[in-house]
Order: structure tokens, then C-alpha cells, then sequence
């Protein structure tokens, strides 16, 4: 198994629906842009909150990814 390096980025996802979705969506879009996503973890969790009702999730995750190997 080759030895891999990982960067990290934030992001914050939102939805209506739940906090699986709000995570799942940030997924989503960096999986547009980023090769290789490996993990993530929850930094933060938020709402929004109408006539005592959740309304809106929005949940901040650092996700990792592994770099492109270079050939020596």
C-alpha cells in the first residue's frame, strides 16, 4: 500500500430536509471539482428556526482527500 497525502477543506452544506442531507450535499458539489474524496468529519451544526419549527440545516464538514501520486 502506497504511503498517501491528504489536504483538507471545509465546507457547509445546507437543506431543508436534515442534517444526512445537508452533509450529502456538500458531498455532492465538491465531488464536482475534487478527485478523490476520502472522509469527512462534522465541525459544526446549525438552524433555522420558524414559529418554533426547524426549517433550514446547515452543517460545516472538513473533508479529506488524497494527492495525485507523482511519478519519480
Amino acid at each position: 500500500m502506497a504511503d498517501h497525502v491528504y489536504k483538507h477543506i471545509r465546507l457547509t452544506g445546507s437543506s431543508t430536509v436534515s442534517i444526512e442531507e445537508a452533509i450529502q450535499n456538500a458531498i455532492d458539489r465538491a465531488e464536482d471539482s475534487v478527485e478523490n474524496l476520502r472522509w469527512f468529519e462534522v465541525k459544526d451544526t446549525r438552524g433555522h428556526i420558524e414559529e418554533g419549527t426547524v426549517k433550514h440545516w446547515q452543517v460545516t464538514i472538513e473533508v479529506g482527500f488524497t494527492l495525485k501520486e507523482t511519478v519519480g
